[in-house]
Protein backbone atom coordinates (compact mmCIF):
# COMPACT_ATOMS: atom_id res chain seq x y z
CA UNK A 1 0.00 0.00 0.00
CA UNK A 2 1.02 3.46 -1.06
CA UNK A 3 1.70 5.89 2.21
CA UNK A 4 0.25 9.20 0.62
CA UNK A 5 0.84 11.19 4.23
CA UNK A 6 2.37 10.49 8.05
CA UNK A 7 2.75 12.67 10.80
CA UNK A 8 4.05 12.41 14.55
CA UNK A 9 2.17 13.59 17.10
CA UNK A 10 4.15 13.83 20.34
CA UNK A 11 2.71 14.25 23.58
CA UNK A 12 0.13 17.61 24.21
CA UNK A 13 0.44 17.67 20.46
CA UNK A 14 -3.28 18.27 18.40
CA UNK A 15 -3.97 17.98 15.07
CA UNK A 16 -7.13 18.19 12.62
CA UNK A 17 -7.70 17.85 8.70
CA UNK A 18 -9.81 16.60 5.56
CA UNK A 19 -9.40 13.50 4.55
CA UNK A 20 -11.15 11.93 1.93
CA UNK A 21 -13.21 8.64 1.13
CA UNK A 22 -11.30 5.72 0.68
CA UNK A 23 -8.12 5.88 2.88
CA UNK A 24 -6.35 4.18 5.48
CA UNK A 25 -5.24 5.96 8.46
CA UNK A 26 -2.86 3.89 10.32
CA UNK A 27 -1.73 4.82 13.66
CA UNK A 28 0.88 3.27 16.14
CA UNK A 29 1.89 3.75 19.40
CA UNK A 30 5.85 4.95 19.51
CA UNK A 31 6.02 4.18 23.59
CA UNK A 32 4.25 2.18 25.59
CA UNK A 33 0.86 4.02 27.18
CA UNK A 34 -0.43 5.81 24.29
CA UNK A 35 -4.19 7.65 24.16
CA UNK A 36 -5.15 9.79 20.95
CA UNK A 37 -8.44 11.31 21.67
CA UNK A 38 -10.39 11.04 18.22
CA UNK A 39 -13.68 13.05 16.86
CA UNK A 40 -15.32 12.74 13.63
CA UNK A 41 -17.01 14.90 11.05
CA UNK A 42 -19.04 14.31 7.42
CA UNK A 43 -16.26 16.84 6.02
CA UNK A 44 -18.95 18.19 3.04
CA UNK A 45 -21.59 18.67 6.18
CA UNK A 46 -20.07 19.64 9.29
CA UNK A 47 -23.58 18.92 11.71
CA UNK A 48 -23.54 15.75 10.75
CA UNK A 49 -20.52 13.84 13.19
CA UNK A 50 -19.85 10.93 14.78
CA UNK A 51 -22.56 9.40 17.21
CA UNK A 52 -21.06 7.11 20.53
CA UNK A 53 -24.61 6.20 21.50
CA UNK A 54 -25.76 5.01 18.33
CA UNK A 55 -22.35 3.55 17.68
CA UNK A 56 -22.41 1.45 20.52
CA UNK A 57 -25.95 0.53 20.79
CA UNK A 58 -26.00 -1.03 16.97
CA UNK A 59 -22.76 -3.03 17.77
CA UNK A 60 -24.23 -4.35 21.07
CA UNK A 61 -20.57 -3.09 22.82
CA UNK A 62 -19.20 -0.84 24.86
CA UNK A 63 -15.64 -0.49 23.51
CA UNK A 64 -14.42 -0.83 19.28
CA UNK A 65 -12.14 -2.96 17.77
CA UNK A 66 -11.60 -4.76 14.48
CA UNK A 67 -15.26 -5.56 12.64
CA UNK A 68 -16.66 -1.77 14.39
CA UNK A 69 -17.74 1.16 12.12
CA UNK A 70 -17.92 4.80 13.35
CA UNK A 71 -21.46 5.54 13.05
CA UNK A 72 -22.36 9.35 12.25
CA UNK A 73 -25.88 11.10 13.78
CA UNK A 74 -27.28 10.40 10.02
CA UNK A 75 -26.98 6.88 10.40
CA UNK A 76 -24.13 6.35 8.02
CA UNK A 77 -20.32 5.32 7.93
CA UNK A 78 -17.91 7.38 8.96
CA UNK A 79 -15.07 4.94 9.10
CA UNK A 80 -14.42 1.38 9.93
CA UNK A 81 -11.66 -0.20 11.95
CA UNK A 82 -10.18 -2.81 9.55
CA UNK A 83 -7.01 -3.60 11.70
CA UNK A 84 -6.55 -3.75 15.10
CA UNK A 85 -3.46 -5.07 17.43
CA UNK A 86 -5.02 -4.20 20.33
CA UNK A 87 -8.69 -5.11 20.47
CA UNK A 88 -10.34 -2.39 22.69
CA UNK A 89 -10.01 1.08 22.45
CA UNK A 90 -12.26 3.44 24.98
CA UNK A 91 -15.34 5.17 24.14
CA UNK A 92 -16.37 6.02 27.51
CA UNK A 93 -13.80 7.96 29.42
CA UNK A 94 -13.77 11.44 27.87
CA UNK A 95 -11.02 13.91 27.85
CA UNK A 96 -8.75 15.66 30.63
CA UNK A 97 -9.88 19.30 31.15
CA UNK A 98 -7.45 22.47 32.13
CA UNK A 99 -8.42 21.29 36.26
CA UNK A 100 -7.59 17.71 35.67
CA UNK A 101 -4.72 17.84 34.34
CA UNK A 102 -2.57 20.69 36.69
CA UNK A 103 -4.39 18.98 39.64
CA UNK A 104 -3.19 15.48 38.49
CA UNK A 105 0.60 16.74 37.08
CA UNK A 106 1.33 20.21 38.52
CA UNK A 107 0.03 23.75 37.28
CA UNK A 108 1.83 24.55 34.18
CA UNK A 109 1.02 27.56 31.58
CA UNK A 110 1.91 28.76 27.94
CA UNK A 111 3.31 31.84 29.61
CA UNK A 112 6.66 30.28 31.78
CA UNK A 113 6.63 27.02 29.64
CA UNK A 114 6.18 28.38 26.02
CA UNK A 115 5.54 24.87 23.82
CA UNK A 116 6.50 22.35 27.15
CA UNK A 117 3.51 23.13 29.18
CA UNK A 118 1.18 20.64 29.50
CA UNK A 119 -1.90 20.78 27.42
CA UNK A 120 -5.32 18.98 28.09
CA UNK A 121 -7.59 17.00 25.94
CA UNK A 122 -10.81 20.07 26.31
CA UNK A 123 -8.37 22.53 25.45
CA UNK A 124 -6.89 20.84 22.31
CA UNK A 125 -10.09 20.07 20.74
CA UNK A 126 -11.83 23.07 21.18
CA UNK A 127 -8.95 25.10 19.74
CA UNK A 128 -8.93 22.67 16.83
CA UNK A 129 -12.87 22.84 16.25
CA UNK A 130 -12.61 26.49 16.18
CA UNK A 131 -9.77 26.28 13.40
CA UNK A 132 -12.17 24.01 11.15
CA UNK A 133 -15.54 26.94 11.49
CA UNK A 134 -17.00 25.08 14.66
CA UNK A 135 -17.17 25.78 18.08
CA UNK A 136 -17.18 25.15 21.71
CA UNK A 137 -20.76 23.37 21.22
CA UNK A 138 -19.50 20.99 18.39
CA UNK A 139 -17.68 19.18 21.07
CA UNK A 140 -18.77 15.49 21.83
CA UNK A 141 -17.56 12.43 22.94
CA UNK A 142 -14.12 11.08 21.47
CA UNK A 143 -12.52 7.77 20.96
CA UNK A 144 -9.63 7.55 23.16
CA UNK A 145 -7.74 4.78 20.56
CA UNK A 146 -5.13 2.29 22.15
CA UNK A 147 -6.83 2.90 25.72
CA UNK A 148 -8.91 0.29 27.31
CA UNK A 149 -11.15 1.53 30.35
CA UNK A 150 -13.79 -1.32 31.72
CA UNK A 151 -16.65 -1.09 34.62
CA UNK A 152 -15.59 -3.77 37.30
CA UNK A 153 -18.54 -5.52 39.26
CA UNK A 154 -18.81 -2.46 41.27
CA UNK A 155 -19.67 0.02 38.44
CA UNK A 156 -16.27 1.36 38.49
CA UNK A 157 -14.36 2.35 35.96
CA UNK A 158 -11.04 0.84 35.57
CA UNK A 159 -8.09 2.05 33.73
CA UNK A 160 -5.83 -1.03 31.79
CA UNK A 161 -2.11 0.49 32.67
CA UNK A 162 -0.56 -2.41 30.80
CA UNK A 163 -2.50 -2.46 27.57
CA UNK A 164 -0.83 -0.34 24.95
CA UNK A 165 2.55 -1.31 24.24
CA UNK A 166 5.25 0.37 22.00
CA UNK A 167 4.44 -0.52 17.99
CA UNK A 168 0.66 -1.48 18.58
CA UNK A 169 -1.20 -0.10 15.38
CA UNK A 170 -4.74 0.07 14.68
CA UNK A 171 -6.19 1.11 11.54
CA UNK A 172 -9.19 2.74 10.29
CA UNK A 173 -10.82 2.88 6.84
CA UNK A 174 -12.73 6.38 5.65
CA UNK A 175 -16.11 5.31 4.43
CA UNK A 176 -16.82 9.04 3.42
CA UNK A 177 -14.94 12.48 3.37
CA UNK A 178 -13.76 13.26 7.42
CA UNK A 179 -12.87 15.90 9.10
CA UNK A 180 -10.84 14.23 12.03
CA UNK A 181 -9.69 15.79 15.37
CA UNK A 182 -7.23 14.42 17.51
CA UNK A 183 -5.52 15.23 20.35
CA UNK A 184 -2.18 13.27 21.90
CA UNK A 185 -3.04 13.72 25.56
CA UNK A 186 -3.71 11.39 28.68
CA UNK A 187 -7.01 9.18 29.58
CA UNK A 188 -8.71 11.21 32.20
CA UNK A 189 -8.53 7.52 34.12
CA UNK A 190 -5.22 7.10 33.82
CA UNK A 191 -3.90 7.14 37.39
CA UNK A 192 0.07 8.03 36.22
CA UNK A 193 0.92 11.28 38.26
CA UNK A 194 3.90 11.67 35.38
CA UNK A 195 2.44 13.38 31.96
CA UNK A 196 2.56 10.30 29.68
CA UNK A 197 5.07 10.53 27.21
CA UNK A 198 3.80 8.56 24.50
CA UNK A 199 4.29 9.57 20.81
CA UNK A 200 1.50 8.38 17.87
CA UNK A 201 2.62 8.34 14.02
CA UNK A 202 -0.45 9.24 12.01
CA UNK A 203 -0.12 7.44 8.14
CA UNK A 204 -2.43 8.05 5.43
CA UNK A 205 -2.47 4.64 2.98
CA UNK A 206 -4.25 3.98 -0.43
CA UNK A 207 -7.20 1.86 0.62
CA UNK A 208 -8.20 -1.00 -1.38
CA UNK A 209 -11.63 -0.49 -3.06
CA UNK A 210 -14.65 -1.71 -0.52
CA UNK A 211 -16.63 -5.06 -1.90
CA UNK A 212 -19.50 -5.50 0.39
CA UNK A 213 -19.32 -9.38 -0.56
CA UNK A 214 -16.30 -10.08 1.39
CA UNK A 215 -15.64 -6.76 3.87
CA UNK A 216 -15.42 -7.80 7.37
CA UNK A 217 -17.11 -4.51 8.49
CA UNK A 218 -19.78 -4.03 5.80
CA UNK A 219 -20.55 -7.81 7.54
CA UNK A 220 -19.94 -7.45 11.11
CA UNK A 221 -23.85 -7.02 11.88
CA UNK A 222 -27.24 -6.24 9.78
CA UNK A 223 -26.47 -2.68 11.10
CA UNK A 224 -23.58 -2.17 9.99
CA UNK A 225 -24.76 -3.36 6.65
CA UNK A 226 -27.32 -0.75 7.11
CA UNK A 227 -24.95 2.10 7.61
CA UNK A 228 -23.15 1.48 4.75
CA UNK A 229 -26.38 1.39 2.55
CA UNK A 230 -27.10 4.90 3.73
CA UNK A 231 -23.65 5.81 2.81
CA UNK A 232 -23.56 4.93 -0.48
CA UNK A 233 -26.82 6.21 -1.38
CA UNK A 234 -25.76 9.54 -0.18
CA UNK A 235 -22.31 9.85 -2.74
CA UNK A 236 -25.13 8.13 -5.31
CA UNK A 237 -27.23 10.74 -5.14
CA UNK A 238 -24.95 13.53 -4.81
CA UNK A 239 -23.24 12.44 -7.94
CA UNK A 240 -19.91 10.85 -5.94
Amino acid sequence: MTTVWSKTMNPGDKWSGTISKGRLLRFTSLQDDANLAMMLFNANDLAERYNMPDTLKAQYTAHLTRGHVLMSDNGRALASIVEDELGWHDTISGLTTRASTDTKYGTTNYQQLRNEWLHSGYENMVVELIRSGLAVRDLGPVINLFSRVYCDEEGRMIYDAGHCKEGATVTLRTDMDVLIVLSNTPNPLNPTTSYPIASVQLEVLEAPTLDPATDYCYNFRGENRRAFENTAEYYLLAGR
